[in-house]
């Protein structure tokens, strides 16, 4: 299924050191190839997740369509007096987990994701990509992630979305607190499902709602949880939900 994808390129001399602090990954590991990377509202909350990619005079920013409206005015509010310029770029995303043509780039989220090429077509081949991102636990955006995520919920810094040490972004705070706890109390996670429910249902213990089904392959799921209400008789709709790890 060929994504609905947006690329914002991003022009000017300052353009990285502008997106540098703003973002949550360090953007010197676009150069050359393809970083993960967020923006954050101050709070910590999840404005859009998309790839940077590095160019001679440019930096390429990979972003779902619904929400790069979005991302396009808070980046535009933030250029001040930067020497900063950004379009869209007429460019379309192709991705595989085949054979990568030339020049596609490693999906940084996962090997299991395969590639990314950027060029005049878009395209796909095939790859049950709904299946590979239950398997790796691997969030999307419209599926799971959406402005009410905190991104170490959604294992932002397992997928190499997030860097510690690169220095200030926006909801670095937040985010920092976050990292520092013994443990997150909920997020997403892997789980079992047997039974029919719809996505999106309400996951329950009892009369005490603990989470919310995300998207299925087969009889596994990624699911939203509380893990501290997480227990052995949870239920989503007629079905028999275990949590998977």
């Amino acid at each position: 299924m060929t994504q609905d994808r947006t690329i914002i390129a991003v022009t000017g001399t300052d353009r990285e050191e502008f997106l540098q602090g703003l973002v949550t990954n360090d953007i010197a590991r676009a150069r050359g190839g393809l970083a993960y990377a967020a923006l954050l509202t101050p709070q910590g909350k999840l404005i859009a997740d998309f790839f940077v990619k590095g160019e001679a005079d440019r930096l390429l920013v990979d972003v779902a369509s619904d929400v790069a409206p979005q991302l396009f005015q808070r980046l535009s509010m933030y250029k001040l007096r930067a020497d900063v310029a950004l379009a869209e770029a007429d460019l379309k995303v192709s991705r595989g987990t085949g054979s990568a043509p030339a020049g596609a780039l490693p999906d940084p989220r996962h090997t299991a994701l395969g590639w990314r090429l950027y060029g005049a077509k878009a395209g796909d081949d095939g790859s049950d990509w709904t299946a590979i991102r239950v398997e790796h636990l691997i969030p999307e955006w419209g599926q799971e992630l959406g402005p009410e995520t905190y991104i170490l919920e959604a294992h932002f810094e397992r997928m190499g979305g997030v860097d510690f040490k690169k220095g200030c972004y926006v909801g670095q705070e937040v985010t920092a607190r976050m990292k520092h706890k013994t443990e997150l109390r909920k997020g997403f996670a892997r789980v079992a499902v047997t039974g029919e429910a719809e996505l999106g249902a309400p996951i329950m213990t009892g009369d005490k709602p603990v989470g919310t089904l995300h998207s299925r392959a087969g009889d596994r799921a990624i699911a939203w949880l509380r893990f501290d209400r997480a227990g052995e008789e949870m239920r989503a709709g007629d079905a028999r939900v275990r949590l998977i790890d």
